[in-house]
């Protein structure tokens, strides 16, 4: 069995023992490389850890839907119980969480790090008063996925194993944290269900209710997006930006709007790319694998191009 000895491990005859006293000073010179090249870089302890996150949305979807999430006591008075422990010690943690981004954040603004527990404690005492809300449009997705797919059966399929529900409860969390002001751990509450389902939504991305992702894989929705009410997308569709602006050094201008505007009763099939800041009027439907790039007025059908069908017979053509 190998050993550690004095800053190296000990490896068995005929192998390579392996100098960790060299390697730790070579990663050590690494980071501070990259202090000095990295103007943003700001180090602190505790930065928040996705592990606990995942913990956090887990223990808030119990608080949502008790009898899905855990919850063993079917009478009212004992789901209550379930659901008050869950979102204490869900919010908790998320306080936490918020608390150590908020570190990070005030330490790049050469605050003083003592603010950042009270804002935390706010910011999370905003988020709690929003969760019923939330459960409220996460229950009108559950009923757009329903009413949506033909292969759906009961609620409870869809809230258990539906991928693009499962994206669109983390989104309507991380969109609140991200609102509020914690947007670090707001992208990893979004990245838990990109994991998860191959289904990328920025937090920023404003999305209305009773929205339906069906199948979901390869969907792209960016920062700016704006999607109005009973909205259906199709796996691989992009609602993505056309270019980036630079500013007078080359560097990418941050927060401008990018993405397209989505109005009310679109729907959206497989494929389809959407790009910049266009609109896509109400009740339009954009066909599979279309490439679009300019807006669209309500009630339009767009499709691609239809591929010719011909036959060559006795060397026709050539």
């Amino acid at each position: 069995m190998s050993l550690v000895r004095h800053g190296s491990i000990q490896a068995q005859p005929n192998d390579t023992t392996i100098a960790l006293d060299d390697i730790v000073v070579r990663l050590r010179l690494s980071r501070e490389r990259a202090k000095t090249e990295d103007p943003t870089a700001v180090y602190v302890r505790d930065l928040p850890s996705p592990e606990l996150a995942s913990g956090v949305a887990k223990g808030l979807f119990g608080a949502f839907f008790p009898r899905h999430g855990g919850g063993q006591d079917g009478s009212d008075a004992g789901l209550d119980y379930f659901v008050g422990h869950a979102l204490n010690t869900a919010l908790r943690t998320l306080q936490d969480l918020i608390a150590r981004e908020l570190r990070l954040s005030l330490s790049q603004q050469a605050s003083q790090e003592v603010e950042a527990a009270s804002a935390a404690r706010e910011l999370v005492r905003s988020f709690a008063t929003k969760l019923p809300d939330v459960r409220e449009s996460v229950l009108t997705d559950v009923r757009a996925a329903f009413d949506g797919d033909p292969a759906a059966q009961t609620t409870a399929e869809i809230l258990l194993s539906y991928p693009g529900v499962k994206a669109i409860f983390h989104h309507r969390l991380a969109h609140e944290l991200y609102r509020l002001g914690a947007p670090i751990v707001a992208r990893i509450f979004s990245e838990i269900a990109h994991s998860a389902t191959g289904i990328d939504i920025h937090p920023g991305a404003q999305i209305g209710r009773n929205f339906f992702i069906d199948h979901g894989t390869g969907v792209v929705i960016g920062e700016t997006t704006v999607i109005g009410q009973r909205v259906r997308l199709y796996q691989a569709v992009t609602l993505g930006a056309k270019r980036f602006e630079t500013n007078e050094n080359g560097g990418l201008v941050k927060g401008i709007p990018r993405h397209p505007i989505v109005q009310d009763d679109v729907v959206i099939y497989a494929g389809a790319t959407i790009l910049g800041r266009v609109t896509i009027g109400r009740g339009s439907t954009i066909g599979g694998s279309v490439w679009l790039t300019h807006s669209v007025p309500p009630g339009s059908y767009i499709v691609q191009a239809h591929a010719r069908s011909e036959v060559f017979e006795g060397g026709a053509g050539i």
